[in-house]
């Protein structure tokens, strides 16, 4: 990737205009934590200088349309500084008001405590707990080079290589907090391992955090541990030398195949005498003495607060104007760009735009009916099928393809070091995310936030705890970020308790905006990725099976689409159900065993499918209730897990058939039968029931 040249200025500012800038970051910044009572305003104070020459001089976007696909990135992976961000959006001219900023963190302003995706214009994410925007931002990253690889084409006669699909760079500002976190580890890992030399992040060395210095617990070298990552690192730059950073950057724009550290040496709190360099100056507002004192220090009015100075507020809107006018131009480019790359400019803008067959349904139920095998499988068979059916869609697992969860896409080809020497190492989307589940799950999200690719990942539904942070960020955002989890019991079997999930698929239940399916056979597997496709607008997750699953029998004329209500009868009784049977995944097999059993001893028992709970709760009341009855029937449900979140549907009258405990190591025929989950044993309890 060639280096970017930054757009030039309408005219330079003085040094004595740059001051005043940099004083109008600082103290909106202040004015409106002390507005609040309540804030972060260390690191905006510290990183005014060096956050205006990156959004000056350097990041490419137009403010007056944030999601420009051609737009470089900006992460604030330190998403306290919230408020410095809030400044450059606003002196920039994007849609934040001098009056949002007044009601920082304030209930429905557009300046939340912490940067929000969705809620602010200008905000690529949210950066969430520490680290995760680090490892977000390499998603990102990641998806830039695929896209650069895959849509980019060759760059117009006369053009310049910024000006095609995938050219961005993202940077980021992250702190001593995000590199102490696990997740950024396992993401500069991976970025050093895949050659991310689009990403260059700036590291506020301030070694200050909220307890003391960091000395107290933080005692490695930043620089030499990145370098072991793989990475290009330019150490000390003085966080007030715009020029020094300015080099720094150029540096790193050139460095095409390492992702890029600039440790900036900044003093946390700059200009509050007495709160600069020390730990409190991370949290809180300096308070109306300090903030009078920070004031007159810097020769700033003490009132009114919030001020922006006609010549800072003219600088701003002349860059402004002068990026979009930029971006103007390159849209130009890309025009001569698609004269030039006509089939890839056409698969571009299918990817972008969620083109998907008008046939998907049927292609991927095909040859599923009838089929008994694990769910894993089956899902391993509709990932082969949409490769060529929606060739957006990239992803992988944590180093467990070969245990389907999910597989290596053989038609898809290898993203980074295994794609072999001499070959493109973004040409392809089988992504190896390694042993990294927390970092997989941020850099899928990054992936999907980019807009490109549709981006899956998957472990054994166990490590899901790993990733919850990251699956929780993904419903938070409404990224279509598809989670491919398997082994999703105790039916997991001789690995033992460590290994098999009892308590994950209730818990993940439970997240507001992540749609969660357990599918019982071949045609609800294929019908959870067709939602994920063609329905969800968040998250989607599944949750598979280790074990070989029967084929459920459905009746001629049976309409695929019935999976997405959530619910749906799999086997009714002729008569008056005596109770009715609800049961997901691997226990749907089971229970219409159990209601067989039942029917010889005259219990009438209805079964129900519930794939999704979530789909089946947004149903009207009274199509609920044609499927579950609310009217005394007893209600019977049936998982191999804790089960609680199906206790709902079951009332006072019914029973839950679930786990009250961790498993146990053996062979799963062996643990189904200890545990009580064969056909003749549910089948004991619903008629004890009823």
């Amino acid at each position: 990737m060639s280096a970017q040249k930054p757009p030039a200025s309408p005219a330079a500012a003085s040094p004595e205009l740059l001051g005043r800038i940099e004083n109008t970051i600082r103290f909106l910044a202040v004015d409106a934590i002390e507005r609040a009572g309540i804030g972060h305003v260390g690191a905006p104070m510290a990183l005014a200088a060096a956050a205006f020459e990156l959004w000056d001089n350097h990041l490419r976007f137009d403010p007056r349309d944030p999601a420009w696909p051609l737009r470089d990135r900006f992460v604030l992976s330190n998403g306290h500084a919230s408020m410095l961000q809030y400044a450059l959006l606003h002196l920039f001219g994007f849609d934040l008001s001098l009056d949002d900023i007044a009601r920082f963190r304030q209930l429905g302003s557009r300046t939340p405590g912490h940067p929000e995706y969705g809620e602010t214009p200008g905000v690529e994410l949210t950066t969430g707990p520490l680290g995760a925007g680090f490892a977000h931002g390499v998603g990102m990253a990641l998806a830039a080079r695929m896209t650069r690889s895959q849509f980019g084409g060759q760059v117009a006669s006369g053009g310049a290589d910024r000006d095609r699909p995938g050219a961005h760079f993202v940077y980021g500002f992250v702190g001593d907090g995000d590199l102490m976190e696990g997740v950024a580890s396992e993401a500069a890992s991976f970025a050093g391992a895949h050659a991310l030399g689009n990403l260059i992040y700036v590291y506020d060395d301030n070694q200050i955090t909220i307890d003391g210095g960091t000395a107290i617990t933080f005692s490695e070298s930043v620089p030499a541990r990145f370098a072991a990552y793989g990475w290009h690192v330019v150490d000390s730059v003085d966080g007030q030398d715009r020029a020094g950073l300015a080099r720094a950057l150029e540096a790193a724009r050139a460095e095409t195949e390492r992702p890029s550290l600039i440790v900036l040496k900044t003093l946390i709190g700059r200009g509050a005498p007495n709160f600069e360099g020390r730990n409190k100056a991370h949290g809180g507002p300096l308070g109306a003495e300090e903030t009078r004192l920070a004031k007159e220090r810097a020769g700033w009015p003490t009132e009114p607060d919030l001020i922006v100075p006609e010549d800072v507020r003219a600088y701003c809107a002349a860059r402004g104007a002068a990026k979009h006018a930029e971006r103007l131009a390159s849209d130009a480019a890309l025009a001569t760009w698609r004269g030039a790359n006509a089939e890839a400019g056409a698969r571009w803008d299918a990817a972008r735009g969620r083109t998907l067959p008008s046939d998907l349904v049927p292609q991927l139920i095909e040859g599923l009916a009838g089929v008994a095998n694990p769910t894993r499988k089956h899902s391993a068979v509709v990932l082969d099928k949409l490769a060529s059916l929606v060739p957006y869609m990239a992803g992988g697992s944590a180093d467990l393809a070969g245990s389907a969860a999910p597989p290596i896409v053989k038609a898809a080809g290898i993203v980074g070091p295994a794609a072999g020497d001499g070959a493109d190492a973004f040409a392809g989307r089988n992504i190896h995310f390694g042993v990294r589940e927390h970092a997989m799950g941020a850099i899928a999200n990054g992936i999907a936030l980019d807009g490109t690719f549709l981006a899956y990942c998957g472990t054994f539904l166990i490590f899901s705890d790993y990733m919850r942070p990251a699956i929780r960020l993904a419903a938070l955002m409404k990224t279509k970020t598809l989670f491919v989890f398997t082994h999703d019991s105790i039916f997991v079997g001789e690995d033992g308790p460590t290994h098999q999930p009892v308590e994950q698929i209730d818990s993940l239940r439970v997240l507001p905006g992540l749609t969660v399916f357990r599918p019982a056979d071949g045609v609800e597997t294929a019908m959870a990725y067709a939602w994920y496709l063609q329905q969800s607008r968040g998250p989607v997750l599944l949750s598979l099976t280790r074990q070989t699953v029967p084929a459920i029998e459905r009746p001629a004329g049976f309409d695929p689409e019935t999976v997405w209500r959530g619910a749906y009868v799999v086997s009714e009784p002729e008569g008056k159900p005596h109770v009715v049977i609800v049961a997901t995944g691997s226990e749907v097999g089971i229970s219409i065993e159990a209601a067989k059993r039942l029917a010889a001893d005259g219990i009438r028992a209805r079964v129900v499918s519930m794939p999704s709970v979530e789909l089946f709760l947004e149903l009207p009341d009274a199509e609920q209730d044609a499927v579950v009855p609310d009217d005394g029937t007893p209600v019977v449900a049936v998982e191999a897990g804790r089960g609680e979140t199906l206790r709902r549907f079951v009332g006072r009258r019914g029973l839950v058939i679930g786990m009250e405990r961790f498993g146990a190591s053996a062979p799963y025929q062996a643990l189904a039968e200890h545990y009580g989950f064969t056909a003749e044993q549910v089948a004991r309890r619903v008629k004890a029931l009823v």
